[in-house]
């Protein structure tokens, strides 16, 4: 079984947990409803860059 020789400093954990952070998602506005939504996805009205977009149903029933 692996056992360390001896304890990680400070400096190697802060190096470890520097990649921990949360990142918040970047926010848009859209140029015609000013809805505010994630960047390079669809507002809730399906509009993308001010057009509407057509979405088709991948499931047949």
């Amino acid at each position: 079984m692996a056992v360390q020789k001896s304890k990680p400093t400070r400096s190697k954990r802060g190096m470890r947990r520097s990649h921990d952070k949360i990142n918040l998602p970047n926010l848009s506005t859209d140029k015609s409803s000013k809805e505010i939504h994630i960047r390079h996805c669809l507002t809730k009205n399906l509009l993308y860059k001010g057009k509407k977009v057509l979405i088709k149903n991948i499931y047949k029933s």
